[in-house]
Formats: structure tokens, sequence, C-alpha cells
């Protein structure tokens, strides 16, 4: 499969870097253009076999696949630009661009369309990305999460459900960063170092999460097992929803999902 990625900036970059960490798609067949020479030479530090490129409607002749992995406020541009050139399926994760538009700045070109929200975990293969598709085969369907899928999990959502999803998953990166940066500078403040309280607050998270993977217990299920009576697990926990826990996490949710929409 070869591959073309139009925008090697955080998201563009951590696929490119995902889909070769995987094994999935081999270096010699990714083409990633780029108006910014800073970030293709990002790529080609990570791995010279990778085309690079900065003309737009050459990089997308004879892909079998093409991403555009570009602002939303400069996906217009690019997509009209592109438009007579491509020829095969589009996968979009421009914020807020919906397939119908998409089309309308392709011309209207009978094409499989993909709009997708990963995130940046995608680089080492554990991205929670959302895909709908429009106007797709079975075979191309197949063919693009299996792309998808070997950067993470993928789930096919309605168009509708696309701000939620962004900001449960794609800003819930950065909202799980807020928490781990909080839990080491809670560290430090009893005593440990940055280094040893990040290594501690980050294994255990690893942990948590295996945890409940594995055992597929609800959270709060987990949470009894070691919350004993007068204990400073329940301590811990009653100071920290005394302090708005819970409903900080909640109203940042809904303020994130109200500004997508």
């Amino acid at each position: 499969m070869k591959i073309t990625v139009i925008g090697a900036g955080n998201m563009g970059g951590a696929l490119v870097k995902g889909f070769v960490n995987s094994g999935y798609v081999s270096p010699a067949d990714i083409t990633v253009s780029d108006v910014s020479q800073a970030n293709l030479a990002k790529i080609n530090a990570f791995n010279q076999k990778i085309a690079v490129s900065s003309n737009n409607v050459e990089a997308v002749k004879g892909a079998d696949c093409v991403i555009v992995a570009v602002k939303p406020w400069i996906a217009e541009k690019v997509v009209r630009q592109i438009a007579q050139a491509v020829s095969s399926p589009v996968i979009s994760i421009a914020a807020g661009v919906a397939c119908d538009t998409l089309r309308e700045w392709l011309g209207g070109k009978d094409l499989a369309l993909f709009r997708v929200i990963p995130n940046t975990a995608a680089e080492y293969c554990e991205s929670m990305t959302f895909v709908h598709a429009d106007g797709a085969s079975a075979e191309e369907k197949a063919s693009a999460f299996g792309l998808l899928r070997s950067v993470g999990a993928v789930m096919e959502i309605e168009e509708k459900q696309f701000a939620s999803a962004t900001t449960l998953s794609s800003c819930g990166i950065a909202y799980a960063m807020k928490y781990i940066r909080a839990s080491m500078q809670g560290g430090i403040t009893i005593g440990f170092s940055p280094k040893v309280s990040e290594d501690i607050v980050l294994q255990t998270m690893k942990g948590a999460v295996k945890l409940l993977q594995e055992s597929g217990n609800h959270p709060e299920a987990e949470i009894d097992k070691v919350t004993t009576p007068g204990g400073i697990t329940i301590k811990g926990i009653n100071a920290m929803e005394a302090n708005g826990f819970t409903n900080a996490v909640i109203e940042g949710i809904l303020a994130g999902e109200k500004a997508g929409k």
C-alpha cells in the first residue's frame, strides 16, 4: 500500500511514525508532503527512506490512500489543490470538516472518504481512533480500517458524535497528562524526587489501565478493593472529591465538547 500524508505536523508526523513503527507500512511506500521544511526534516531524521515533498499535487499521484493531516483552517485550500490529481480514498483528520464538505472541495468526485480522529499516541501504536466512512466499499473500508488499526484501537461512529469523541479521546490525552502532572507534584510534595515521582505515577497509571482492561471490571469495583474503612485511600479520595475532582473532570469534558461543536 502506497500512502501519501499531507501535513507532517504533530498529528501527521505521529501517524507516519506509527505506520512505520507498527511494521504495517514500509517506509519506502510512504510519501509526506508539507510546506514546512522543518517538518520534512523531522521526517527525514526519523527515516530517510520516506519520500518527502513540498508539492501536494505531485505527492498524491499514484497513492493508494491519501491522508489529509492539516489544520482545519487550511484544509479547504489543500483539498481543492489536490482535487484533480487524487484518485484514491481520502482520509481526513481535519477537525470539524464533514465528509459532505470534503466531497464538495474534491469537486464531487466519487471517492471513498473517511473522516478520522486519531490522537498523538498513534506514534506508539496506542491511538484511540474514531472513523466515519462515506461512499466506501467493503474492501475500501477494510483497507482503511486495517491501516488505522496498525496505530491503535479503531471505533466507527456517526459524524454527529465527533465533537464528543474529540474531547473524550484526543483532548483526553491532555486531560490525562494534567492528572499525571498533578500526581507528580503531589509526589514531590511528600518527598520523592521529580524523576522518581514520575516513574511511580506512570507505572501506577499503566497498571490501572491494564487492570481494567484485563479484568473487565468497573473502576468502582477496583477502587473498592483497595479502599479499607478508615484507611488512607478513602481519605485521599474524599479529599479529592471535596476539592471538586470528579466535577472538574466532567466540566472539562463538557466544555471541550461545546467548543468542538
